[in-house]
């Protein structure tokens, strides 16, 4: 006997489609669960209902197929649940990502995605470095416009000279009025040519950090550094009258470069008749190289310290004078001129320089002669061409930041740039003498100590060369500017009377001060009271009790009898 197949009571609904709300009383429903919700069973599938043919058509949001519209209950408030999971829900596309072919174009659109990390990380480092500047910014600002306070650099920023009680402060200048100056002036004219001068040695051109040279002493070989008044032959072109103004070009750089500046210095003036002499006093500042003079980071304060700037100093005039005369061919072979030396003993042996007296018109009736020196000459095709010698000198890369021996060969131009940084005016006086004296090339060394520690032994690690031109224009140096600052200076000491003053740059401020001296100020028998530091900016008081120094003068004296002769 064949077993039956009891398919249940159906239970209709006369009120739509789908299973009644209640069971019907009396079907065999016994076997199946009560109130059981119902869910589909696959993600995939859209089960609900078979069909709703009462859905309404008119929303734009339907499909465009109306025939799947009847069927699709996603957005059927009957399932409440099921359309919150379906919502959520996303097909998942199991297939491998096509593998990038290596070409060109491929190159090309993964180099604009760097790592994040990467980018992260060149941001940071960045950050840290504006916050490092910014820093050191708002301490070198902070230190210079405290000039009274506790400071780093107290030491470095003392006057050159100790204001008298019985000096008058005649005008004061801002460097911020030089900056606007200009003047053109016409070729000078060479009035004479004194010294001699030996050949540039090329093979210096090829030296290298690693192929470097030991720094020679000459200590038989005798340089002058002698004031305007002093130098016989600026004597007999005053007593020729051949010009109004004289000066020599260490004193004109210092003029012309002086918005550069940081250390004090000070000029002599000396106003004599319708003559102006603009004179250095013996042992000036102006002997001296200032080095790290304009960089952000102090010096040490303690005289004795080699580092300190006035043992920087003294060890930059030295390299400077050992390096001009070892970068020479010393085979006797000279180039003289109509005179020698006048600074020169007879049969003393002396430096390679020659003096070249030039003269300017700076007006109708002003004419300024100025000494100018070179140091060497070349023969390039067969012209003769004069170079200036000048020496930058590193001591500790940890003030610069910049070690010369693994720097130099690969990064040449970030070690000039931060040269430029920290000695400034030094740079730009050197250009603005070999502007003077119309040099055709100025060279300059990097001479390094052996060990930062010992001072006494230096190495010559490259030399390079500069057409003055060139370089004045890459450090932003304007030759009419630069005279503009001189014909205001010479104009404003012209209106003077006659007597002695001396130009002051300022310690702590950037602005220069003129103040009228004493006929016999600066000589041996001069007795100095230093005036207090905090009333050398303000002018004296008339009437100072005090008695003046009746010591008799010769520059002073001697320059009025040649002049009335």
């Amino acid at each position: 006997m064949v077993g039956s197949f009891e398919i249940g009571a159906v239970p209709f609904n006369p009120d739509g489609w789908g299973p009644p709300d209640a069971a019907i009383e009396g079907s065999n429903t016994t076997n199946l669960p009560h109130n059981v919700p119902f869910a589909p069973f696959t993600r995939s599938d859209k089960v609900g209902r078979i069909a709703d043919w009462t859905r309404n058509f008119n929303n734009p949001a339907r499909s465009k197929n109306p025939s799947d519209a009847v069927f699709d209950f996603t957005n059927d408030d009957s399932f409440p649940a099921s359309a919150d999971d379906d919502a959520t829900f996303r097909l998942v596309d199991g297939k491998p990502p096509p593998r990038p072919k290596f070409g060109p174009k491929w190159r090309f659109q993964q180099q604009k995605q760097l790592p994040q990390r990467k980018d992260e990380e060149v941001e940071a480092k960045r950050r840290e470095a504006e916050k490092e500047r910014a820093r050191r910014d708002r301490l070198y600002h902070l230190n210079r416009s405290n000039p009274h306070g506790p400071r780093r650099e107290a030491a470095v920023y003392k006057s050159s000279v100790d204001i008298q009680p019985e000096w008058n402060m005649r005008d004061q200048i801002p460097f911020s009025t030089f900056s606007k100056l200009s003047f053109t002036v016409p070729e000078p004219e060479d009035l004479q040519f004194c010294g001699g001068l030996e050949y540039y040695d090329r093979t210096y051109d090829r030296t290298t950090p690693k192929s470097d040279r030991r720094l020679e002493r000459f200590k038989n070989r005798n340089f002058f550094k002698v004031t305007t008044t002093d130098d016989p032959v600026i004597r007999r072109l005053a007593n020729e009258d051949k010009a109004t103004v004289f000066a020599t070009d260490s004193i004109l750089s210092t003029l012309m470069c002086a918005p550069r500046s940081v250390y004090s210095w000070d000029i002599v003036v000396q106003r004599v008749g319708n003559k102006l002499f603009f004179d250095k006093r013996d042992g000036s500042q102006l002997d001296l190289l200032s080095v790290h003079e304009t960089s952000q980071e102090p010096l040490p304060e303690a005289k004795d310290d080699i580092n300190s700037a006035h043992s920087l100093s003294v060890e930059a005039a030295y390299i400077n004078q050992n390096f001009s005369q070892q970068v020479l061919i010393r085979d006797g072979n000279k180039v003289t001129f109509d005179e020698a030396n006048p600074f020169a003993n007879e049969g003393e042996e002396v430096a390679s320089v020659a003096y070249r007296y030039r003269r300017w018109k700076l007006d109708k009736e002003i004419y300024l002669v100025a000494r100018c020196e070179v140091q060497s000459v070349l023969d390039v095709n067969q012209q003769r061409s004069y170079l200036t010698l000048n020496a930058l000198n590193e001591f500790d890369p940890k003030y610069s930041g910049v070690d010369w021996r693994q720097k130099l060969e690969t990064q040449r131009g970030a070690v000039l740039a931060t040269e430029l940084k920290n000695n400034a005016n030094k740079l730009a006086k050197w250009t603005a003498q070999a502007l003077l004296a119309s040099a055709d090339m100025m060279k300059l060394g990097y001479v390094s100590r052996i060990h930062p520690r010992d001072h006494f032994n230096h190495a010559i690690l490259a030399v390079v060369g500069y057409k003055p031109k060139d370089f004045a224009a890459q450090i932003n140096l304007n030759p009419n500017n630069m005279w503009g600052i001189v014909k205001s200076i010479v104009d404003m000491c012209m209106k003077l009377e006659e007597g002695k003053y001396v130009l002051v740059k300022d310690p702590s401020k950037p602005q220069v001060r003129i103040y009228q001296v004493p006929a016999d100020a600066f000589e041996n028998d001069y007795v100095e009271e230093p005036l207090p530091e905090e009333e050398q900016a303000q002018p004296p008081a008339e009437g100072v009790d005090g008695e003046e120094a009746t010591a008799t003068t010769n520059d002073v004296n001697d320059i009025k009898i040649d002049n009335q002769a």
